[in-house]
């Protein structure tokens, strides 16, 4: 096995549980990453990162990937620890349980900030190291609703701001393909996962949200972004096969 110094530096926010959770151990559990795991709660995201190896080959960071300087702060910290970053996956997410005509601005603003503006804090931090170094990947955990909200009128907000994201992940794609090809922008689109992520949401019910029907096993999901997203650096990866054949009849229905 290499040294474990010159192990891929893998970064995963959102990772105190679920499938950031989930990516990380799968990760460390190859022993041919390093990895730092970035969430708000410390007790939390240090057990994690605990787990996932000694301290040559794992870090765990408490960072509201919501604000810019926490951001800025956990960026150089990786960096000082392990010399280097090479994917970073942006997970953090939330979501909410209310129709539109009961959405507020302060539901919109929080939906974005949480699964869009990290975002963008994130790549525009790391985007230079990957710059210099001249490789990189960034894996953006969407949502099966970034492509058809109609599966959950419910959800609008959040689908609408999982759109954003598949957006400015595909226009970050392109205007990076020439002149940095290099340079990965994954869109990672898992369906209903077995997690707390529906328990989190914003209004909802703390009885009936985690029974998601046909909910995906966390640990495949996650075996699938690490499998497919990381290690075969596609740039567009669903989190089960079916989910394909099911957004083409989608679009197709439009435009037919």
């Amino acid at each position: 096995m290499a040294s474990t110094t010159k192990l891929p530096v893998v970064v995963v926010t959102g990772a105190s549980s679920g499938i950031g959770e989930a990516v990380a151990l799968n990760l460390a559990a190859t022993k041919r990453y390093r990895v730092a795991v970035l969430a708000r709660r410390e007790a939390e995201i240090k057990a994690v990162a605990a787990r996932c190896g000694g301290d040559d080959v794992a870090l765990g960071l408490v960072c509201d990937v919501t604000k810019r300087d926490q951001v800025k702060a956990a960026v150089a910290a990786i960096v000082a620890k392990f010399g280097t970053i090479d994917v970073w996956v942006n997970n953090a997410g939330l979501g909410i349980f209310r129709p539109f005509t009961q959405v507020d601005e302060a539901d919109i603003q929080l939906m974005m900030s949480v699964n869009v503006t990290s975002v963008l804090y994130c790549t525009q931090e790391v985007l230079p190291i990957f710059k210099q170094k001249g490789e990189g990947q960034f894996v953006n955990v969407s949502s099966v609703l970034g492509r058809n909200a109609e599966i959950a009128v419910v959800c609008s907000a959040y689908c609408g701001a999982k759109h954003f994201l598949n957006a400015m992940t595909c226009s970050l794609r392109a205007e990076h393909r020439e002149s940095h090809p290099n340079i990965k922008f994954t869109t990672f689109s898992p369906g209903p996962v077995a997690t707390d992520f529906g328990r989190n949401a914003v209004g909802a019910d703390q009885a009936a949200a985690p029974n998601l029907p046909g909910a995906q096993d966390v640990n495949e999901c996650a075996q699938v972004l690490v499998d497919q997203a990381i290690v075969q650096r596609k740039e567009e990866v669903y989190s089960r096969e079916d989910y394909k054949g099911f957004l083409a009849q989608y679009f197709a229905s439009l435009v037919a």
